[in-house]
């Protein structure tokens, strides 16, 4: 079983401090949901309010259609995976995986029967009598999850449960969760500040800053066509070039930088003379005989690619990101070069003026 979780308008304060403005959100049961942002932006107090441990001050939040709304943690179909794990040290994994069981009143034979079936599920077979210091980090987070599953919840929430792991480890991690959540078919809602594990194993993401949703989108959707500045700058790697609109035609427009006129998609909400930010990823800026006038500052050797750091004539900075076809073995830094790259790739958004 699954359920959908709405989050309806909701706010939360702390005294004078909003940290979650004016949020909707709808999550569609069974879907693998993550919520990304920046340390402090509120993500993990939404986390916090649909497991239980908050209450809104405004709003509601409602799960499987029913409001959630004086309903405390141990009562709500969710089951929650704190960063740090919290699992029991003097306990077995099986003991571990059994406890929510246990304090619900099941039998010894019962809950070692659940633990086995969970520990087959995220791939730890026969792993039950070992102990939680017999593990690697990447089995204490599959035994966190069996126990979590354990108690059969509808939605599984997961507060950053990578973070402590190193990054080989998170990438085989990443793939493994999503393919535990694509077998028991739960809803999971995860938070992180990783783009890369947002976009890797999300269905959608939604984009917080300051407390409130920037976007929300599947993963193609928020790299390819951020609807904010913030979402282009934080999700991914990006150059961003800066001036007033000069003129709207067709879905792209048209902004005078000092690096020359620049044409990117219309991101909508612009106007002439708008203030506005083109944005352009490194991976699409291309050398070229003609286009921006750069010098190459510095190149960093990445297998695959190859970053090359560039100085406009201006004294703006860009990257471009060159896979070893393209060259980029031949650019040095002080090579003086053109770069240029398919108005189609890049996105003009308005900016503050």
């Amino acid at each position: 079983m699954s359920a959908d979780i709405d989050i309806d308008n909701v706010t939360v304060r702390f005294g004078d401090f909003v940290a979650v403005k004016n949020v909707s959100l709808n999550i569609v049961g069974g879907e693998f949901f993550s919520i990304l942002g920046p340390s402090g932006c509120g993500k993990t107090t939404l986390l916090r309010m649909v497991s239980g441990f908050l209450d809104p001050t405004d709003g509601a939040v409602r799960i499987g259609g029913r409001d959630m709304a004086g309903v405390g943690a141990n009562k709500r179909p969710t089951a929650l995976i704190f960063q740090n794990l919290a699992l029991f040290p003097l306990m077995s994994v099986a003991e571990n995986i059994g406890y929510g069981l246990r304090v619900r009143g099941a039998s010894t034979r019962d809950r070692r029967r659940k633990a086995d079936e969970l520990l087959a599920l995220v791939a730890l077979p026969g792993m039950g009598d070992k102990k939680i210091s017999e593990l690697s980090g990447g089995q204490k987070q599959r035994v966190a999850i069996a126990r979590a599953l354990a108690v059969e919840p509808q939605v599984l929430l997961l507060d950053e449960p990578l973070s402590a792991l190193d990054l080989r480890l998170r990438q085989h991690m990443r793939a493994e969760l999503r393919a535990i959540q694509q077998r028991v078919g739960i809803t999971f809602i995860y938070i992180t500040h990783d783009q890369g594990e947002a976009l890797t194993m999300s269905d959608r993401v939604a984009v917080m800053n300051h407390g409130a949703v920037e976007q929300v989108g599947d993963g193609r959707t928020i790299y390819d066509r951020p609807a904010t500045p913030f979402v282009a700058s934080f999700v991914g790697e990006n150059n961003g070039v800066t001036g007033p609109v000069r003129a709207i035609a067709d879905g792209f427009a048209e902004i005078d930088t000092p690096l020359g006129l620049l044409k990117g998609r219309d991101g909508g909400g612009l106007g002439a003379g708008a203030p506005a930010t083109l944005f352009i990823r490194p991976e699409r800026l291309r050398p070229a005989e003609t286009g921006i006038a750069a010098r190459v500052t510095d190149t960093a050797f990445e297998g695959h690619l190859t970053h090359v750091g560039l100085r406009a004539s201006d004294g703006h900075r860009l990257n471009m990101s060159l896979g070893r076809e393209l060259g980029a073995h031949s650019l040095t830094p002080g090579a003086e070069i053109a770069v240029a790259y398919d108005p189609a790739d890049a996105i003009v958004l308005r900016t503050a003026g």
